[in-house]
């Protein structure tokens, strides 16, 4: 069983988020990144299926060269090899233009299996896993949080609103985590000082035969205008009063006559 990982690198959640001077990009100087959380659900899922039916995982990304950091996270864990499409070309890209340079590299790799996260916690796009699917013309099922793996199939349990349901396809398939699929392992003391000598290949747009016109900047079908921060609240207001029912009298009168919420 080969099986591909599609991961991204993307700001610590933790991190504080500024909005750059061209007021369209954040600042990155000062950011701790880290590997997507969803997409750690994937390399975890990748390993546990390894670890029952044998094969390789293949960890692959488009970034920056410091995006081989995530790679050898996934490496340290237990994935087998990496590669990253590294390419001032490819910079830039929207989620479109990112799955197009994925599905070229994945071409280039033997699969049976493709696991993604269902969403990168930078951008909230829930688009990029879908659409290599497309560009490979294979099956695709979105937040997954059980799998099997059949004869030449896969049976998946995804979330719905209000409830679950049950997909089966055949082999090869494209798969994105949902939470509850796993709790991703640690990587250990040995997987690190291992996944320094595992090979992480790093490619160009050029290399995967793609037109520069239709990837990165140049290929972006969605354009960000401008980015904004929110608005700051309003600080709290503390209803006061002798006794509950007086401070219950005077929320409705707060509500009614201020606020005119009722």
């Amino acid at each position: 069983m080969d099986i591909v990982v599609l991961v991204k690198q993307v700001p610590d959640t933790e991190s504080l988020v500024q909005i750059a001077g061209d007021g369209v990009s954040i600042k990155k100087d000062d950011i701790k990144w880290i590997m997507n959380p969803y997409d750690e659900l994937a390399v975890e899922e990748a390993l546990r299926i390894k670890e029952a039916k044998g094969g390789t995982v293949t960890v692959l990304s488009v970034g920056a060269q410091k995006a081989q950091e995530t790679i050898r996270t996934a490496l340290a864990m237990g994935a087998d090899k990496g590669l990253l499409v590294n390419d001032p070309m490819a910079e830039g890209g929207d989620a479109l233009a990112t799955a197009r340079i994925l599905a070229a590299a994945v071409k280039s790799l033997p699969f049976d299996l493709i696991i993604a996260g269902q969403r990168a916690v930078d951008e909230d796009n829930y688009q990029v896993g879908a659409a290599v699917a497309e560009f490979l013309g294979i099956p695709h099922i979105s937040l997954v949080s059980k799998v099997e793996l059949l004869e030449g199939r896969i049976r998946c349990q995804r979330s719905v609103d209000g409830g679950a349901v049950t997909v089966e396809a055949p082999l090869p398939a494209l798969f994105t985590t949902q939470r509850g699929l796993n709790e991703p392992r640690y990587a250990s003391l040995p997987g690190i000082m291992k996944a320094k000598k595992k090979p992480l290949e790093v490619k160009t747009v050029a290399a995967l035969g793609l037109d520069p016109a239709r990837v990165g900047a140049a290929g972006r079908k969605v354009m960000v205008k401008a980015l904004r921060l929110p608005p700051e609240r309003k600080a709290v207001r503390m209803i006061a009063g002798e006794t509950p029912a007086a401070i219950a009298a005077e929320l409705v009168r707060v509500l009614h006559e201020e606020a005119r919420l009722i």
